[in-house]
């Protein structure tokens, strides 16, 4: 978190706390299955997976941020077994220091406290990774033959505008004009939002789609404070107000489907632009353990290795 402790704490105590547990189960509920929560199984999918493509050279953990198996587990496993070097794989394709950043901070800081430190090295952002736009084109492909959407929507997790500027090194370029997203220069390298961009644009020309057939939004915001622009949540109304009857929306920010895929974008989106006048809103699929993605992962954790091993960190 980038803001003060006191800020932390009125967030924490009168905005989350409160309320957010309970709809936070409400919303589990609709996507709970018989296996629990989805995001550990198409994790745990993932990692046997990518463990069988990478063979015995690597022993492959699923570690999680907030929850279990935790970062710790996994590094004492690894201790355990007696592997001194760690690969950190953050399985978030742009970077934003909210994510990428406090799972590898945590990284750093079980992996620190051990007497005997490991080394540790990382699998940098995959945003425009080749393999990783394949993947989500195939995945996509057999939903646009059948949906044959008016319009395809790239609805990305979203941040607080003050953290975007804050990537921003000259303090200058990101966000200080409607075009500060259009290029990767040297400004923006860094940039949470023309990451997504770029992540965008290389799934559409995978996908073939035409300049003006698809639009990049943001969900998931919270509180008062501005985060990045265009909203998901408005883009569906006015996609779905203007004309648009049939709908494709990708996740591009998550490599698995999650609460924010399929209840914020599966459930909630839906509904909202039948209720606004469309027809069908369909959620493509997330990587999950797709064949492509699972070669393109491998590639990746090839291309960064200098271990003989890989922790992935939803």
């Amino acid at each position: 978190m980038d803001t003060s402790a006191w800020a932390r704490f009125l967030l924490l105590n009168v905005v989350i706390l409160p309320f957010r547990p309970r709809q936070s189960a409400e919303a589990y509920h609709t996507v709970w299955d018989d296996h629990g929560s989805p995001l550990l199984r198409h994790s745990r999918d993932f990692v046997k997976e990518l463990a069988l493509t990478l063979g015995e050279r690597f022993a492959v953990r699923v570690a999680m941020r907030y929850g279990n198996p935790s970062i710790a587990e996994a590094i004492a496993e690894f201790r355990r077994l007696g592997i001194d070097r760690i690969l950190a794989f953050p399985l978030f394709p742009q970077y934003a220091s909210s994510t990428s950043g406090t799972a590898l901070e945590e990284v750093f800081r079980v992996a620190g406290s051990q007497w005997n430190v490991p080394a540790v090295s990382v699998v940098p952002p995959f945003f425009d990774d080749p393999g990783m736009l394949r993947a989500f084109a195939e995945v996509g492909t057999p939903v646009l033959g059948d949906l044959r959407p008016d319009h395809v929507l790239f609805s990305f997790h979203g941040l607080p505008e003050r953290q975007v500027r804050k990537s921003d090194d000259s303090g200058r370029h990101c966000l200080a004009s409607q075009t500060c997203c259009s290029a990767m220069v040297s400004e923006n390298r860094n940039c949470y939002r023309a990451q997504c961009y770029r992540t965008a644009e290389g799934i559409a020309a995978a996908l073939g789609l035409p300049q003006g057939g698809f639009t990049v939004s943001f969900q998931s915001r919270l509180g008062r404070t501005p985060w990045v622009r265009p909203y998901t949540d408005e883009t569906v109304r006015a996609l779905a107000r203007g004309g648009t009857r049939r709908l494709a929306v990708f996740c591009p920010a998550f490599v698995a489907d999650c609460l924010e895929t399929l209840e914020e974008i599966g459930v909630r989106a839906r509904e909202d632009f039948v209720a606004n006048g469309g027809e069908e809103l369909r959620l493509v699929p997330s990587l999950n353990a797709h064949p492509a993605w699972i070669e393109a992962a491998a590639r990746l954790v090839r291309a960064a290795a200098w271990s003989e091993t890989a922790v992935s960190v939803p």
